[in-house]
């Protein structure tokens, strides 16, 4: 069974940084699809940013675009979220979740086949 652990959350004022981390439990890691979502309180989960298989392909919901960025690094089996000039609405769990097809970078959390427990990133005026 495949398991993603996210770390790295935590507050920051308005403009601060902080950057999510992704650890995934599996082989085939290398072969999946990853992307980040993110649900605010009231709110359903939106997408933020995916990337391919081999990172060289990536996607990011407009809100996010010049200040987050997705990465990964296949050897360590990890996905990233570096996260500049945050704002109040930026305020959510943060959850990381693999698509075993490599290539879709889908931003339908229904396509996505596992989820990680999320992490809490709050941001303060």
């Amino acid at each position: 069974q495949v398991q993603l652990v996210e770390s790295g959350g935590g507050s920051v004022q308005a403009g601060g940084s902080l950057r999510l981390s992704c650890k995934v439990s599996a082989r085939t890691f290398g072969l999946y699809a990853m992307g980040w979502f993110r649900q605010a309180p009231g709110k359903e989960r939106e997408f933020v940013a995916a990337l391919n298989w081999n990172g060289h392909h990536t996607k990011y919901t407009d809100s996010v675009k010049g200040r987050f960025t997705i990465a990964r690094d296949n050897r360590e089996n990890t996905v990233y979220l570096r996260m500049n000039s945050l704002g109040p609405e930026d305020t959510a769990v943060y959850y990381c979740a693999a698509d075993h097809n490599g290539d879709r970078m889908s931003p339908d959390p229904d396509l996505y086949d596992d989820w990680g427990q999320g992490t809490q990133v709050t941001v303060s005026s």
